[in-house]
């Protein structure tokens, strides 16, 4: 094996991407792994983040929503694990090789569509969100926000299992779309 990039053989990188296989397609238990972390969140508010992201997405699924935006549902908070402040940003690039452009960019900006809601309380511009309104994707971040994001609090909410969402998981999750 090499010591240094600079004197690597093609050999020697066929090796090393056949083992880097099994880890990028164990992708959906570490997603799963992540989801399960965020019961020990509560972070102030009256659920745990795991029941809000079950919440969530049991809302978009019941609502007749797209798988895809049924896992974005499900997954948006898991940059939480990391850290609170851009978790938007983390997960949107944890998850960018598995999902469209769009779903990439609501997960990436959705603290700017919520704080619609709430930012009046913390002294910020409540109006973050209108800064995307040229986007195509724009629409579909408003649908998530508004319609399930920011109404998945209820600790009384019969959510789904997230074993029921781990099919979903596994066919976004265990390969990128790209390589």
């Amino acid at each position: 094996m090499f010591t240094r990039m600079d004197s690597s053989t093609a050999e020697e990188w066929q090796h090393i991407t056949e083992q880097h296989m099994p880890h990028i397609q164990d992708m959906p238990k570490r997603v799963i792994s992540m989801l399960e972390q965020l019961s020990e969140l509560t972070l102030g508010f009256g659920t745990d983040q795991l029941h809000h992201a079950l919440q969530t997405a049991t809302m978009a699924r019941r609502a007749g929503a797209d798988d895809e935006m049924i896992l974005i549902s499900l997954i948006h908070d898991i940059g939480k694990v990391v850290n609170v402040l851009n978790h938007g940003q983390i997960v949107a690039e944890i998850v960018k090789p598995y999902v469209s452009d769009d779903a990439y960019h609501i997960l990436r900006t959705h603290q700017d569509f919520q704080g619609e809601h709430y930012y009046q309380y913390m002294g910020k511009p409540q109006d973050l969100r209108k800064q995307y309104t040229s986007e195509a994707w724009y629409p579909k971040a408003i649908e998530f926000t508004d319609k399930w994001d920011q109404a998945a609090f209820d600790p009384s909410y019969q959510t789904d299992s997230l074993a029921s969402f781990e099919p979903l998981i596994n066919t976004f999750f265990t390969m990128p779309r790209a390589l």
